[in-house]
């Protein structure tokens, strides 16, 4: 666990990074801009979600097998993994980003953006959507970076990344008064800049693996491994997206003073999952290097350790920002619709985050060894099946302001589907027992 620990602890900070950049997108245009600016922002990240998320999952399929093939001591798999990484971020980031630029209209039409939220939502997400590059890019190669072992390197280029937001921020809002145009391009340029720096890493550290800018080497054997490990997760993340999506349009429903809440709201609960990912990323390489390397006894020793330390840590933290939530909120908007709102959303969904926590750290474990089809149908269950169907019965037989209760009754169901699935799994007992 300390180990697990101290590979976890860069990338909370670097996740604590990222939420500073994001709540400081939110703080600047609710200072300068307003609440229909607000609105705008919070429903725009989920159209760009839907279609990222398939490529941010292959490459989860990559620092999988990085991690497998660098815990079996396999450089050349290693190597042939990331040059098919490079060329499969460019056939994908580019396209994605022209895709995106034409479709946001009809996407957002679909979602229901109140007119008063319209071209600030249009502007946003067309400008986030030509950044696809930079953030696939930074993304594989942060996750290479982890299947190595290292989760350091990943904080520093957010450091960089997250003071040249804040400094664009300030420049293009405050000072040009550019309104989301100014907030979206200061997020895409800072995450060009972290994706270069992030190469540049790689081949100073890293000079065996032969990184490069462009596309080199395309290994087919390679990306089918890739693509059957990673796309069945991208489309499980992704259309986890799009059930956000339908959410959406749920709060979008309410009119833009609840949209404003929500966008301020999912500022507040972010602080508290800075923990989850980064202990689902070690969960993930964690399972992963010693699967490859045929280490079982330290599997065995980890696979309920990790998940638990997760809830209490995320537990404990949402519980100290519950505490302190008005006076945060109060930096955000003033006016008392949208305090209201965000207040009642920051408790409901802190107060059941850490049995998230506890689910999403033994889906990462699972998958790390590359058993990700229970955990895709777990997924897709938790939210088709549960999560979208409650939150409309909320909506139409109780009061649509309270939609975020579904949330507590999805993460319930996925916990319980995940320890069933340690206690009645074949294939996972015969890992964990006998190492098969």
């Amino acid at each position: 666990m300390k180990k697990v620990l101290l590979f976890a602890l860069p990338i909370i900070l670097g996740n604590v990074l990222q939420q500073m950049y994001t709540t400081v997108d939110t703080l600047v245009i609710g200072k300068y801009c307003g609440d229909a600016s607000l609105a705008a922002v919070g429903t725009s990240s989920q159209p760009v979600e839907v279609l990222l998320c398939i490529f941010l999952g292959i490459g989860s399929g990559v620092s999988i097998l990085v991690s497998q093939y660098a815990g079996a001591g396999n450089l050349e798999k290693v190597k042939r993994t990331c040059d098919t990484a490079v060329t499969f971020m460019f056939m994908c980031g580019i396209p994605l980003g022209f895709v995106g630029l034409f479709a946001t209209p009809l996407i957002l039409k679909l979602m229901g953006v109140p007119q008063d939220a319209w071209s600030a939502a249009v502007s946003y997400t067309r400008i986030v959507f030509l950044g696809s590059l930079g953030n696939i890019g930074y993304n594989m190669n942060a996750g290479i970076l982890r299947g190595l072992g290292d989760s350091k390197a990943s904080l520093w280029f957010l450091v960089v990344s997250c003071v040249v937001n804040i400094v664009l921020d300030l420049v293009f809002v405050a000072g040009f008064g550019m309104d989301v145009t100014g907030a979206a391009l200061s997020t895409i340029i800072a995450m060009y800049l972290s994706w270069l720096v992030s190469i540049l890493y790689i081949r100073k550290c890293f000079p065996t693996l032969g990184y490069t800018f462009l596309p080199r080497h395309f290994y087919k054997d390679e990306i089918k491994s890739v693509i059957s490990i990673g796309l069945p997760i991208g489309l499980n993340h992704s259309l986890y997206s799009l059930g956000h999506m339908a959410l959406q349009t749920l709060v979008n429903a309410q009119g833009s003073t609840f949209m404003a809440a929500q966008a301020v709201g999912g500022r507040i609960t972010g602080l508290s999952n800075v923990a989850i990912s980064a202990l689902s990323a070690s969960a993930t390489t964690f399972s992963g290097q010693n699967f490859g390397a045929k280490n079982f006894d330290r599997l065995r020793a980890g696979y309920l350790k990790i998940p638990v330390i997760s809830g209490i840590v995320t537990l404990v933290a949402g519980l100290a920002i519950i505490a302190v939530r008005m006076p945060v909120l109060r930096c955000f908007t003033r006016e008392p619709a949208v305090l209201m709102y965000a207040s009642r959303y920051v408790v409901i969904l802190l107060l059941s985050q850490w049995v998230y926590a506890i689910f999403n750290a033994i889906i990462s474990v699972v998958n790390g060894v590359g058993l990700i089809r229970y955990t895709i149908v777990v997924n897709l269950l938790m939210l088709w099946a549960v999560r979208i169907p409650s939150a409309y019965l909320i909506a139409k037989l109780f009061d649509g302001t309270f939609v975020m209760l579904c949330f507590p009754i999805s993460f319930s169901f996925g916990l319980i589907m995940m320890l069933a699935y340690y206690a009645f799994s074949r294939k996972w007992k015969e890992i964990i027992r006998t190492g098969l």
